[in-house]
């Protein structure tokens, strides 16, 4: 029985901060029907996919810093994004601002089945930048203020026939986002991000952002067999250039295909999720290969303790 899926990533270009939902939502409906057309069983969307990335500003109105929050999944602006799936018979991945009944708020990703069903939910983990505003600065990363890490951890689920993982934007960069999963079994995670080209404490990485979005994924889908798709909020936004280069990667660590503009774009590829099984069975055999008793600081620190 084969156990290929097809694949989209359905990059985003530009959301602006006044633009409303209808708008973004009738974007996605556009790449959710080209994805369906071209024969996709599952469609990835960027992460806070509904709105621009709203912590690039130090928002202090309570009422303002809600209307970036989803309280409801589905609600009356994305319920079309899910009766169109569920017609077309198409999966989807979304990425969105999660504000909980008791006011918690989480950077969220749900996987959603094509019948309609809810499969998942990860909340991010990793969450990168600060809590208070730096004026120097050219503009904030003020996700530390805006959203709690989420409690619950990485997972996986058995879905599209395969077991799915997820992950959100800064949790691609740490080795332990993929190895967790890879415990668990995963040969297909999804990801969402919005990555600034300009990384203001050090802004030598900037030209390399690129790189190293790349570099971290490949490594992660050949050190655990796995397929990663990953899905970007590119372009220039509010005046912030922000990487596309949205991806598929194999689990050789291989590319398999890319977006070549900044804006819409569908990316497909045909996952073969036995591909997995050549570099779980081999030489990332856990079962045989892992000498746990050796990564014992990898979860009792938090930071390194150079020798003296």
């Amino acid at each position: 029985m084969s156990r290929v899926v097809t694949v989209a990533a359905a990059q985003l270009g530009p959301v602006g901060r006044d633009e409303p939902r209808s708008s973004v939502v009738a974007r996605l409906l556009a790449l959710l029907r080209e994805a369906a057309a071209e024969g996709c069983e599952l469609v990835v969307f960027p992460e806070l996919a509904l709105t621009t990335f709203f912590p690039r500003w130090h928002i202090e109105d309570p009422e303002e810093l809600d209307a970036f929050f989803e309280a409801e999944m589905p609600g009356p602006s994305t319920r079309p994004l899910f009766d169109e799936a569920r017609e077309l018979g198409v999966g989807f991945s979304l990425g969105y601002a999660e504000l909980t009944e008791d006011r918690h708020r989480y950077n969220t990703q749900l996987l959603v089945a094509p019948d309609g069903r809810f499969l998942a939910k990860y909340r991010k983990v990793h969450v990168p930048g600060h809590e208070e505003p730096e004026p120097w600065r050219p503009f904030q990363h003020l996700e530390r203020r805006y959203f709690e890490p989420g409690p619950q951890g990485f997972g996986t689920w058995r879905a599209f026939g395969g077991v799915v993982g997820m992950m959100i934007c800064n949790d691609r960069r740490w080795p332990e986002t993929y190895r967790v999963m890879g415990l668990l079994g995963v040969e297909l995670i999804l990801c969402g991000y919005n990555t600034p080209l300009h990384y203001a404490p050090d802004p030598s990485q900037d030209v390399l952002q690129g790189f190293h979005s790349a570099l971290v994924m490949q490594a992660g889908a050949y050190q655990n067999g796995t397929w990663v798709v990953a899905s970007a909020k590119g372009g220039v936004e509010e005046g912030v250039d922000s990487l596309a280069q949205s991806c598929v990667i194999a689990p050789s660590g291989q590319i398999v295909a890319q977006a070549y503009t900044a804006g819409d774009e569908l990316v497909v590829a045909h996952c073969d999720l036995d591909w997995c099984d050549r570099y779980k069975k081999t030489l990332f055999d856990f079962e045989r290969y892992r000498m746990i008793e050796h990564y014992g600081p990898i979860t009792a620190q938090r930071g390194a303790t150079p020798p003296q």
